[in-house]
């Protein structure tokens, strides 16, 4: 009798413990999903007469013959999340990745983890339409770019805080209210000027 009462506190305490993980969990946020399926461009919608297309299963920005401002916007609005992708400059490589934003036309108002050519501080955060430049990486930390190659960027949104990361380094750490206020669209850039063209691929999110 006593050994099947120890077997049952055994076995309460282990329910206890995986309820306690998966209320853990749930509360941490959800699976990361796939904004991009390889195939086509679901899921979002494009601002701007510049080129946008699915290309080898990568997601291709070019500049069309306008040279202007595009967008590729999600359906969907995200406020606390850790946003994931992998980008390959093959042209000017100008462009970035916003959050919390909202696009009328080509006007978007919201705030851009930069994507640029070396020098250019990609991975620091500027306000669109708002303050510019609110944090730029130290000069040091601009070696993490790699041109022509494959990059992995990790943009984290949690309340007011915001971190970037460049293919592992952190770049960036910023702590802004107005940022903390705010929900919008994630979305792609190509900047005006012509002559850009970046691929993109393995584009996820996790809600926190």
């Amino acid at each position: 009798m006593q050994r099947t009462k120890s077997l049952w506190r055994r076995l309460g305490a282990c329910l206890l413990v995986s309820g306690l993980i998966l209320t853990t969990t749930s509360v941490m946020g959800q699976k990361a999903k796939s904004l991009f399926n390889g195939k086509n461009l679901d899921g979002w919608k494009i601002y701007g007469t510049e080129k946008w297309y699915v290309d080898q299963g990568n997601l291709v920005c070019e500049s069309g013959p306008d040279k202007e401002y595009g967008y590729l916007g999600t359906d969907k609005d995200y406020k606390d999340f850790e946003l994931t992708l992998e980008f390959k400059q093959e042209a000017d490589g100008n462009s970035g990745v916003f959050f919390h934003s909202t696009i009328e036309g080509t006007k978007i108002t919201g705030w851009q983890a930069e994507v640029a050519p070396a020098g250019m501080h990609t991975g620091g955060i500027y306000e669109s339409y708002g303050r510019g430049w609110l944090i730029q990486p130290t000069a040091d930390k601009e070696q993490y770019l790699k041109m022509g190659e494959w990059n992995t960027m990790k943009v984290r949104v949690k309340g007011n805080v915001v971190t970037t990361w460049l293919n592992g380094h952190e770049m960036i750490t910023l702590d802004d209210e107005k940022i903390g206020s705010r929900n919008g669209q994630i979305a792609l850039q190509i900047h005006s000027g012509g002559g850009i063209k970046v691929r993109w691929r393995n584009i996820k999110v996790q809600e926190l």
